[in-house]
């Protein structure tokens, strides 16, 4: 174990230290918001607004590392998101929040290029399962820890802020010292959306609901919280909780899906999310069950269907198309996770804070009628012609440096004529 760890510890290290400055963010800025007398469209719009710039990072990121190279776009992308919670603590803005939150998600994404490139760089076809099974315990744990913190320091303060901007900007030291040989461009997989829905309807369909629910999830759930009751540390538990269910859940339900079809398993997965979430609608303010215990099962539920949509849609695709398949569904996800939040506050406006989880269980209830409907359409994939579960999700980590579109070809290709008319003149 040691000698698998030791050649990628440093970037492991870097991860850790991210994850945590991260996942302080992802709560303290919502509650925050709130406090700042926020609108619940303009708390949500914290959330899309990231998942906005993770697109454009995820798009351009391996431009951008093509031309200046890993260690220096490492470099930039940690000043960029080390910087922008020091200016969420100084001003209390909607518009100038939603435009950092572009650069906190554009910077992330960049990040997560040249750290997923440098750690498939330096995995081995035995070693690449364990690495990726440390790297994913590594996200949900230190993103966890980061939101305790909250329990820690006041939330009114400017201390949170201050602690997440530190715990980035230690993050390039690792990186920046570590002796490990930078890795090799990853060439760029254009993303053909409509083909990705030809190869596995279920599976775009279903990265697209978990990334409405999820995105919810991340911006909206600590308002839900507060309003209902929680104190600040109650609000960090409750995410906490969530966040750590779904890690816990990751592997038996994707090794369950590996033994039976694995879109029924997703099917009854989402169903019980969406059961769960309708639960917590209903029962908003009843301790019949306690509110921690909702929150466990739901992201136990909710969290493994990105897992189980990519392993199904991998199912349908040949091998040389994992990495354009995985990489379509990140972006997939990521359009869910903008318009989610968006549709979901606006529920909370209308109706109560619970109307969260109502939409939650609106979306997965969805996804479960249209996984019944494809199930008439086509048959499945026998469990044992299945891909492994493992080898499906590992390729949903190592994917987000190939993902493009057609138009940063396009704009390439016109870069590229726009100097030989040049050259020619």
């Amino acid at each position: 174990m040691i000698k698998i760890i030791l050649p990628v510890g440093a970037l492991l290290l870097s991860v850790a230290l991210l994850q945590a400055g991260n996942g302080i963010q992802g709560t303290l800025l919502p509650i925050r918001a709130s406090i700042e007398a926020f609108s619940t469209l303009s708390i949500a719009l914290l959330g899309s607004t990231y998942f906005l710039g993770f697109i454009i990072g995820c798009i351009y990121g391996p431009k951008l590392v093509s031309v200046v190279g890993h260690i220096r776009v490492f470099a930039a992308m940690v000043a960029l998101a080390s910087a922008t919670p020091l200016i969420h603590g100084l001003v209390a803005e909607p518009m100038l929040w939603w435009v950092l939150r572009v650069a906190t998600g554009f910077s992330f994404a960049v990040l997560y290029v040249v750290i997923e490139s440098w750690l498939n760089e330096s995995a081995t076809k035995e070693t690449r399962g364990t690495i990726f099974a440390i790297y994913l315990v590594i996200n949900m744990t230190m993103m966890t820890a980061g939101q305790l913190l909250l329990q820690i320091f006041d939330i009114n303060g400017f201390e949170l802020f201050a602690i997440a901007s530190i715990l980035v900007s230690i993050s390039a030291m690792p990186v920046a010292l570590s002796t490990a040989i930078a890795p090799k461009i990853t060439p760029r997989v254009k993303t053909n959306l409509r083909k990705l829905y030809q190869i596995s309807p279920a599976g775009v369909v279903g990265c697209l609901c978990v990334g409405a629910s999820s995105g919810a999830f991340w911006a909206l759930a600590p308002q839900y919280a507060s309003l209902v009751g929680f104190d600040v540390s109650g609000i960090a538990l409750f995410m906490s909780i969530s966040v750590l269910a779904g890690a816990i859940a990751q592997l038996p339900i994707g090794l369950l899906s590996d033994r039976f079809d694995r879109r029924a398993v997703m099917a009854v997965v989402s169903g019980l999310s969406a059961i769960t979430g309708a639960f917590i609608y209903i029962s908003a303010g009843n301790d019949a069950i306690h509110p921690y215990t909702l929150a466990a099962l739901w992201g136990f539920f909710t969290f493994p269907i990105y897992g189980l949509a990519a392993a199904h849609a991998n199912d349908f695709a040949k091998p040389d198309q994992f990495v354009e398949v995985s990489g379509g569904l990140l972006l997939v996800y990521a359009f869910g996770a903008i318009i989610g939040p968006i549709v979901a506050s606006q529920l909370m406006t209308l109706i109560n804070a619970a109307s969260l989880y109502g939409f939650t269980a609106a979306v997965q209830l969805f996804l479960v009628v249209f996984i019944m409907w494809r199930a008439t359409r086509r048959d499945s994939v026998q469990p044992e012609h299945q891909i492994d579960y493992i080898d499906a999700l590992e390729a949903t980590q190592f994917t987000s440096s190939a993902i493009d579109e057609a138009i940063q070809e396009d704009l390439i290709e016109a870069a590229e004529l726009s100097d030989i008319k040049k050259a020619s003149d």
